[in-house]
């Protein structure tokens, strides 16, 4: 069974930084994609940034040259670095790895955390 804890969300000021960190638990991590998804209030989830076991990354374009995500396979974390905070950016963020097969996918959630910026 795999389950996956955030960390690091807080408020923050415009133009300011926040590091979010997601543990996972279980074997699979190093063979997993790792994603980083938000949802703000009335809107749909939506990705933010995406880490294939390779070390290959993809971006929303809203986030490209702000965020970066990254992993640690000894440590079965990945993260996600914002910088440049917009308030547009205010969400709850959700961990997500991804076990893909010839065959199937696998998805499993973090519970979020809450990421506002604000004055």
């Amino acid at each position: 069974q795999v389950q996956l804890v955030e960390s690091g969300g807080g408020l923050v000021q415009p133009g300011g930084s926040l590091r979010l960190s997601c543990a996972a638990s279980g074997s699979i991590f190093s063979i997993a994609a790792m994603g980083w998804y938000r949802q703000a209030p009335g809107k749909q989830r939506e990705l933010v940034a995406s880490i294939t076991n390779r070390g290959n990354t993809n971006y929303a374009d809203s986030v490209k040259g702000r965020f970066t995500i990254s992993r640690d396979n000894a440590k079965n974390t990945v993260y996600l670095q914002m910088n440049s905070l917009k308030p547009e950016d205010k969400a709850v963020y959700y961990c997500n790895l991804a076990y893909i097969t010839t065959t199937s996918r696998y998805d499993y959630w973090g519970q979020g955390t809450q990421v506002t910026v604000s004055n």
